[in-house]
């Protein structure tokens, strides 16, 4: 007893797997933007988190040492935070300082130093202006 293979059991033509990869790269190239642009979302919004961070640790270094940090290491060494975040850059060198020779946050501040950081991009980021300006 042998089994003969009929006509509709032999398998996928040619025309059908075209078909099917056919759909499977239309359906790929409608989710890539919707993926690339959330994957910008979240570097923006996780630049953001770093950038108000920072500048609440650094008033808060301010009020609590009565002088300014001279650079975000001397945040991390006071123990303020663990570690310097990243930049959307990916570095933690690209932090642009912002210092004041003249400018006291804190009454009894007696001496000065960094008083804001900004992101060292000039990327333009989804809101239309430079990563740089935010």
């Amino acid at each position: 007893m042998e089994r003969v293979a009929s006509r509709s059991n032999r398998g996928f033509t040619l025309i059908e797997m075209m078909v099917v990869i056919s759909i499977i790269l239309i359906l790929l190239a409608a989710a890539l933007p919707i993926y690339s642009g959330s994957i910008n979302t979240a570097r923006e919004d996780n630049l953001r988190k770093n950038l108000h961070t920072l500048n609440q640790v650094i008033y808060q270094y301010t009020l609590d040492k009565q002088k300014a940090p001279k650079s975000l290491d001397d945040l991390r060494t006071a123990g303020y935070i663990e570690t310097v975040p990243n930049d959307i850059t990916g570095r933690t060198d690209t932090w642009a300082l912002e210092e004041e020779s003249d400018t006291i946050m804190a009454p009894d501040q007696t001496d000065t130093g960094i008083i804001g950081v900004h992101s060292g991009s000039n990327l333009i980021g989804g809101d239309g202006r430079a990563y740089s300006e935010w």
